[in-house]
């Protein structure tokens, strides 16, 4: 399953980033392969917002679709 598929409210662990690009631009944003995230919100046609720890990362739906996770 990929990131932007993730239910709201739901417990995921990121498995895989499938290129050195996207990796790049997920540890800009504080986020790496093994991380737990809680999937705080949806926004219709926009992005897919993460909570990591206390932190809230808002993340592109283009970039969420090549993230794959698990669910917890």
């Amino acid at each position: 399953m990929t990131l932007d598929r993730v239910k709201r409210g739901c417990l995921c662990r990121i498995i895989s980033m499938p290129s050195e690009q996207v990796r790049d631009q997920c540890i800009r944003l504080g986020i790496c392969e093994g991380e737990t995230v809680n999937c705080c919100e949806i926004v219709p046609a926009g992005p897919v917002v993460i909570r990591k720890k206390r932190q809230e990362i808002a993340i592109g739906r283009a970039l969420a679709k090549k993230i794959a996770v698990e669910e917890i």
